[in-house]
């Protein structure tokens, strides 16, 4: 019992950070003003942190999470479906990755980023019904790929600083 109750406040801890992270980063500036949306995603490296010292399971419920009290905080519903949208893509194709063990968590971490902004540019063409949105794909490729870069190191500097303890607890 102790062992899953520090389970579950390690997970809200994580859940926390994730909220926290995601509104330090609304309160920057843009990072490439010409094109909308495009920020680094700092709290996804606390997915997969979760997702490497969790499973899939706690990642999927940190992430949704934080989608949800960021939408009841700060957002709108139709920020909430890109956001799901692009969360939901990025994290089955990182899960999947993972699984399959062909790249890193880094790499994991840059093809979740790219799926991301797949997943938003997918729902911006089916809720505006319009295909000319997809001329932001490369730029999102490109800025996802770095984004991933980013975020992924942060996310193996977390595994190898804090995720030991998981481990040495039995949590993985």
């Amino acid at each position: 019992m102790a062992k899953q109750t520090g389970r579950m406040t390690r997970l809200a801890l994580c859940g926390a950070l994730a909220l926290v992270l995601s509104y330090l980063e609304t309160l920057l500036p843009p990072l490439y003003p010409a094109v909308p949306g495009i920020k680094l995603g700092l709290a996804n490296a606390i997915v997969i942190f979760v997702l490497y010292c969790f499973g899939v399971r706690s990642a999927a419920c940190v992430s949704a999470l934080r989608l949800c009290m960021m939408t009841l905080l700060f957002g709108n519903v139709m920020a909430l479906l890109y956001s799901l949208a692009g969360a939901t893509l990025s994290l089955c194709v990182m899960v999947l990755l993972k699984k399959l063990g062909w790249f890193s968590p880094v790499g994991v971490s840059v093809s979740g980023g790219i799926c991301h902004n797949l997943g938003q540019i997918l729902a911006a063409m089916v809720i505006l019904q319009t295909k000319e949105i997809g001329y932001y794909l490369p730029v999102l490729i490109l800025t996802g790929t770095v984004a991933g870069i980013f975020v992924g190191l942060l996310g193996v500097y977390l595994m190898n600083k804090i995720g030991n303890v998981a481990k040495r607890e039995g949590e993985t």
